[in-house]
């Protein structure tokens, strides 16, 4: 059985694509069959793999509508053992077409269209929307964990009360199983008292819900300009440039996770 991870936080702008594209690609190469879902009506998550809106006809939109089925809608992408369920538009106003249908397990769609992909993937990573609405709540609730990415800038912990309470209210109802994986400080700049600041503020009261390297030092995702640069070249950072600090960073992360198996 896959692992199934979101990475999620309703701000936008904290590292949330970035993580689930570079995760994804990461865990590839190491050897594991991976999986990215994009569920933000964005797409970034799509584009950040180099596929545009004409590379594909169908998308987890049509999946969640009950158009086809998730293995019908799956895109090969350029990276070993990566693949993708693409994004559209269309998701935005998924909401309405939840409520307008006959089936009233809205939250546990996802979950039933990921079941059949289990066996083919060992990580699946979903990208949810920056909003705690029907999509996200599908995301969380199909998932094992979450990863939350907390930006290391002003207001970085605005709204994690409502996202934590959210997570509480789905495992006391539909996901009793999902656990938070970690918070993954993001845009972190070594030159800022504020970065140091949000940095020991998460040590403080969420110490052991952040991810640790081999050196056991927190893992922190750098400000980094390769990061910056590496979606409009429709490759995650670690293909991009590989030993630049954003790409290090999202390496020391899989590592991390993958040591959790064993």
């Amino acid at each position: 059985m896959s692992e199934v991870i979101t990475i999620a936080n309703q701000k936008g702008g904290v590292g949330k694509t970035t993580t689930a594209v570079n995760l994804s690609a990461a865990l590839a190469k190491y050897g594991k069959k991976v999986l990215l879902i994009d569920v933000d009506p964005q797409t970034n998550a799509t584009t950040s793999l180099g596929f545009n809106r004409n590379d594909y006809e169908y998308n987890i939109y049509h999946v969640l509508i009950g158009i086809k089925r998730m293995s019908e809608v799956v895109l090969t992408s350029d990276i070993e053992n990566l693949d993708l369920v693409p994004a559209n538009i269309g998701l935005v106003g998924i909401d309405k077409e939840f409520y307008i249908s006959e089936n009233t397990n809205h939250e546990l769609l996802l979950k039933k269209a990921i079941k059949p992909m289990h066996k083919k993937y060992d990580f699946i990573i979903i990208d949810s929307p920056p909003a705690l609405g029907p999509v996200t709540i599908n995301a969380l609730g199909a998932s094992d964990s979450v990863i939350i990415p907390i930006q290391c800038e002003y207001y970085a912990l605005d709204g994690l009360a409502q996202l934590l309470n959210t997570i509480n209210l789905l495992k006391k109802s539909i996901n009793p199983k999902l656990l938070i994986k970690g918070f993954l400080p993001t845009m972190f700049s070594i030159s800022t008292n504020l970065s140091k600041e949000v940095l020991e503020n998460l040590s403080t009261h969420f110490e052991e819900k952040l991810f640790l390297d081999r050196e056991k030092e927190f893992i922190i995702i750098p400000r980094n300009i390769k990061i910056a640069e590496s979606p409009s070249y429709g490759k995650p950072v670690i293909e991009y440039a590989s030993k630049s600090k954003g790409a290090v960073a999202y390496n020391d992360l899989a590592k991390c996770i993958l040591q959790e198996e064993y």
